[in-house]
């Protein structure tokens, strides 16, 4: 190949690796795929699936059936031993900390698993006892089906990866879905305050 065609070919070989760059960090604004998915549902919030779930009292419900009030969502697997029971203490106490606004129906606390085959409603109740967390206002499920699962993952960008261990690597974030039924905001599992403050301002709007 002459040096004008491989002068050529690498160019535009460059131009799609910076192309790919700018779409994976929205427009070279974030850095991380997490960042970027951020910046995406702050700038255009995602309506939620129509996805039918079964909770850990062994009932089934329509995720829409939740609408109406403000849903902190996050996604685990029951037999998690590192960052779940992380994510599950913080949930204890952010159900502690809105029992208020829980109790009177404007606010609730969705954990979502992505190992519906092992976490059955027996698992996922014993996983809400384990965290030191309570039935009411704290809905712990998994999909019912295996379309809705990934529907779910696809829209709060969750990526989950067997760990070759018989456990999973997955991101970790704590989501927030306004009364519409929209994910509006996504936060740092580990700043819970930061979940806490955008569910407070919409109660006060």
């Amino acid at each position: 190949m002459s040096r004008p065609r491989t002068l050529l070919a690498s160019l535009l070989i460059a131009a799609a690796g910076v192309a790919t760059l700018a779409a994976a960090t929205d427009g070279f604004r974030a850095y991380t795929s997490q960042t970027a998915l951020r910046l995406s549902v702050a700038r255009q919030p995602r309506p939620l699936p129509s996805v039918l779930l079964e909770t850990a009292d062994g009932q089934r419900i329509s995720l829409s059936a939740l609408r109406g009030r403000w849903l902190l969502v996050d996604f685990v697997y029951t037999r998690c031993t590192t960052w779940c029971l992380a994510q599950g203490g913080t949930f204890a106490r952010l159900q502690r900390e809105l029992a208020g606004p829980i109790a009177q129906g404007r606010v609730a606390l969705l954990s979502l698993s992505f190992d519906p085959e092992r976490d059955d409603p027996e698992a996922l109740a014993a996983y809400r006892r384990r965290m030191g967390g309570r039935a009411g206002g704290w809905v712990v499920a998994r999909p019912a089906d295996a379309d809705g699962l990934q529907a779910l993952l696809r829209t709060f960008g969750v990526v989950v990866l067997p760990d070759g261990l018989g456990g999973y690597v997955h991101n970790a974030a704590i989501n927030v879905v306004d009364p519409q039924g929209r994910l509006v905001a996504v936060t740092d599992w580990q700043s819970p305050d930061a979940a806490l403050a955008v569910v407070r301002q919409g109660l006060a709007e």
